[in-house]
């Protein structure tokens, strides 16, 4: 049950719209749907992974984390569950659905490292766990290109 691969980086911002520029132009990444989680936030597209891109005024070291994808969500709560690793104080809960249906976990590592685990759908998940979801929709109003946003991305292809 190890995790599938690295998803997306989530990196701070001082002003988000001038990072978001320095990172169109000197790297050519592109914005793609964002929900809205209540703060300024842009995801951004390197090839099939994500960066996004926050700005938080309090704290924000505490808010930078890595995501890694699983395909056994279930394994990795409850295991993170037993060492006492949820944390759901940093963002809405430590466990969100997004408006598509995409799931974010949020553990911390012993060393205090915020990890969002992502995983696909809500629906393949047991009814149980489905309850502890909290929708972001539910906290943030949503408009269409909100909706639009996914943590999985469809691979870029290469020119021949």
């Amino acid at each position: 049950m190890p995790a599938r691969n690295l998803n997306h980086v989530s990196i701070v911002a001082k002003n988000l719209e001038e990072s978001v520029r320095f990172y169109e132009d000197v790297f050519g990444l592109e914005r793609i749907p964002t929900p809205n989680f209540g703060h300024p936030v842009q995801w951004l597209r390197v090839g099939d992974l994500q960066l996004h891109i926050f700005e938080r005024p309090e704290d924000a070291r505490r808010y930078a984390h890595f995501a890694l994808t699983v395909d056994d969500l279930v394994s990795v709560y409850e295991k993170a569950r037993a060492r006492g690793c949820l944390d759901g104080d940093t963002f809405t809960h430590y466990l969100v659905q997004l408006p598509n249906g995409n799931v974010q976990l949020y553990v911390r590592d012993p060393a205090g490292n915020l990890i969002e685990v992502n995983y696909p759908s809500i629906e393949t998940l047991p009814p149980e766990l489905q309850a502890e979801c909290v929708r972001l929709e539910d906290r943030h109003p949503q408009n269409d290109w909100n909706r639009q946003a996914t943590l999985f991305l469809e691979p870029v292809s290469t020119p021949s």
